[in-house]
């Protein structure tokens, strides 16, 4: 095997890892572990779940708006796979399905929140390794009850407010 086919198996490999820390982070609530996915500053795009346009923003930032939007639920299980990986020097593309479910037992109906969808993901080699530059989520379909979102912003806030009392 020669050295540029090792180094795309060790690319693909380490941008795979990069994709399974981003979902471990999510669910284990695991901030700095989620941080460690992104360059310092990222384009998002999430519009076809959210609507409005996709942005750029400080990865510290991404970070909380993921800790604010999650922290609320009970719990989360963000499934990442089926990864085509592209490397172009120092740059990559992953498309990745994701499964993205969501729980908070509610009296306002169903329990959960299901996203289904895929991730098209640009990264940068960095002195650190492979950093997600740009993170879009296309969103499929979608199951449950999206008020839970709602609830869990309400509890989280409810849980900060009796932590600085």
């Amino acid at each position: 095997m020669d050295d540029a086919k090792l180094q795309l198996l060790l690319d693909r490999a380490e941008i795979s890892d990069v994709q399974l820390r981003y979902a471990t982070g999510l669910d284990s609530r695991n901030w700095p572990l989620f941080r460690s996915c992104f360059a310092d500053e990222i384009e998002t795009d999430f519009t076809s779940v959210f609507g409005g346009e996709p942005r750029k923003v400080g990865a510290d930032r991404w970070t909380e708006a993921a800790r604010r939007s999650l922290s609320g639920l009970q719990a989360t299980q963000h499934m990442i796979t089926n990864h085509v990986i592209t490397v172009a020097g120092d740059n990559a593309t992953c498309i990745a399905y994701v499964q993205a479910r969501h729980y908070l037992p509610n009296d306002t109906g169903d329990h959960t929140q299901n996203m289904f969808g895929y991730y098209t993901n640009r990264f940068v080699r960095t002195s650190a390794g492979w950093k997600i530059r740009a993170c879009k989520l296309t969103l499929t379909w979608q199951t449950g009850n999206w008020g839970i979102f709602a609830l869990a912003s309400a509890r989280l806030k409810t849980a900060e407010a009796s932590k600085k009392s």
